[in-house]
């Protein structure tokens, strides 16, 4: 390897639009996250918006137990939560949540990438089923993408296909069988916040190699890579 699904709209306090990257990434280094230092984590992260908030939890816990007016308290709670989770400051961590990509040094984006078994709520997700009965949901050699974070400042430049190769090829010499995400359909024009993308944008998966497998909603679609 190169050194490598919340509501819609929950990260809308992100106000930063999409539309076209403007010009390409140099200098960009992806690395599992127990490389990474928590500090580094952090400032990917952030201190205000939802995804500081979130610390890419939705999908961690299981229903009914999401604060959706959350605290300080527990947000604390989830940081810490994304803190185990990641294994940070811990290179000899066997297992980590996700991957941290920097540029020219910078921490500049996050992709989480685990087994498809490691996300309660996602194992509860019409959305995911719709059309697949007869998918094994305990079948843990199937990875799930499902979430991009993107830091303001190196948004619209092409960071999110970046990590979106990367996570394939994580995925894949972690022994998985097959990796999903569940991203955005976006028409060509439209005007969409970074915060409805943070599970992907279609086109930008399928360049970094996915294909669809099932479309359940108009903006919403299942996507694939088989690696056997």
């Amino acid at each position: 390897m190169a050194e490598f699904l919340t509501p819609a709209g929950m990260f809308s306090g992100d106000d930063e639009r999409v539309t076209q990257p403007t010009s390409p990434l140099a200098g960009v280094r992806i690395i599992p996250a127990n490389e990474a230092t928590w500090a580094d984590i952090q400032a990917v992260f952030g201190v205000r918006g939802n995804a500081s908030s979130c610390r890419c939890q939705w999908y961690k816990t299981a229903p009914r137990t999401w604060d959706g007016q959350s605290g300080a308290l527990m947000v604390e709670e989830r940081a810490w939560q994304l803190r185990v989770q990641t294994g940070a400051d811990n290179p000899e961590s066997p297992v980590t949540s996700g991957l941290v990509a920097y540029v020219d040094g910078e921490p500049a984006g996050w992709v989480a990438v685990e087994p498809r078994t490691a996300y309660p709520r996602l194992q509860r997700k019409p959305l995911v089923w719709k059309d697949r009965r007869h998918e094994d949901k305990a079948d843990d050699s199937v990875w799930a993408l499902t979430c991009f974070v993107v830091r303001v400042g190196f948004r619209r430049r092409g960071l999110m296909l970046e990590l979106a190769r990367a996570a394939i090829d994580f995925a894949r010499e972690r022994g998985a069988r097959a990796l999903e995400a569940y991203p955005m359909h976006v028409d060509d024009g439209q005007d969409v916040s970074w915060g409805e993308l943070f599970v992907g944008k279609d086109t930008i998966l399928a360049e970094a190699g996915f294909r669809e497998v099932t479309h359940p909603t108009p903006r919403r679609s299942v996507m694939r890579v088989d690696f056997a």
